[in-house]
């Protein structure tokens, strides 16, 4: 089903909103930074106190900086694989997998790529692969450029070695284990609060720009895309339920502003 605007999310639904949960490629950032527009709204959702927690396929060491240094509770890295938490100006790092699993892993990953690059013309791997632990990742759209017959070789490939692999807007992603963005939202907001996300699902929106934001698409009622998801519609199996008119952090803030009006109106009804 094609999805609704933003506008069509009533402001009693958006009133009952915990917080939000949100991908950062092409949603927060454009070309790789984060867009003003996305910056200005996470510190305003900050100061309404309504928390926000990235679910990324970003490695841990791309992500660590902004971990501490954007208004966000809380950065999930790696699928899901590496929960990375500010606590009084230091970083607290947690693994959905234990050190020896990891170190298995790697060497295992270490193949799969390999063999990625040997037989897909034109693969190689992301520039931020330095910083990955628990996944490798192939780019298609940041650096380098792949066309859709290759991302489908990639994936296939990896898939071939056992891996789980996801395709975002920028990187083809592949890891070992039971961990997606699903499972890293859910470990986040136990960790944080405390809670069963499940049993609030309907009181987080999630936001999200590619066809790796899917599972979470189907998963939370209140899914809303930013635009440039458009960009993937030929792909796209399950879509968000409702969808921004801006792009990316453009996109981003129009929910952010969606969720501070309704909360405003409650404020002056009150």
């Amino acid at each position: 089903m094609p999805p609704h605007t933003l506008s069509a999310l009533p402001a009693d639904t958006l009133r009952q909103v915990h917080g939000v949960l949100t991908d950062i490629d092409d949603t927060l950032t454009r070309d790789g930074a984060l867009d003003p527009a996305a910056a200005v709204a996470l510190q305003e959702l900050r100061d309404a106190r309504l928390p926000v927690l990235a679910i990324t396929g970003r490695p841990q060491g791309w992500s660590e900086p902004f971990a501490l240094q954007w208004p966000v509770q809380a950065i999930v890295a790696e699928n899901g694989a590496v929960a990375l938490i500010p606590e009084a100006g230091r970083l607290r790092i947690e693994y959905a997998q234990d050190a020896a699993t990891r170190a298995h892993n790697a060497v295992r990953l270490h193949n799969a790529a390999a063999r990625v690059q040997r037989e897909v013309p034109g693969a190689t791997l992301a520039r931020d692969s330095a910083g990955r632990v628990t996944d490798i990742a192939i780019d298609h759209s940041e650096f380098a450029h792949l066309d859709a017959a290759q991302i489908e070789q990639v994936v296939a490939v990896m898939r071939d070695e056992g891996l789980n692999a996801t395709v975002s807007s920028i990187h083809v992603n592949g890891w070992f284990g039971t961990h997606d963005k699903l499972y890293g939202a859910r470990w986040i907001v136990q960790r944080l609060y405390g809670r069963a996300l499940d049993d609030e699902r309907g009181r987080w929106l999630y936001v999200g720009d590619s066809t790796n934001d899917q599972a979470m698409f189907g998963h939370f009622p209140l899914s809303v895309g930013v635009a440039n998801l458009r960009h993937f519609a030929d792909r796209l199996h399950t879509w968000p339920r409702y969808i921004t008119e801006g792009e990316r952090g453009t996109g981003f803030a129009q929910v952010a502003q969606a969720l501070l009006a309704a909360r405003a109106g409650l404020s002056a009804a009150s």
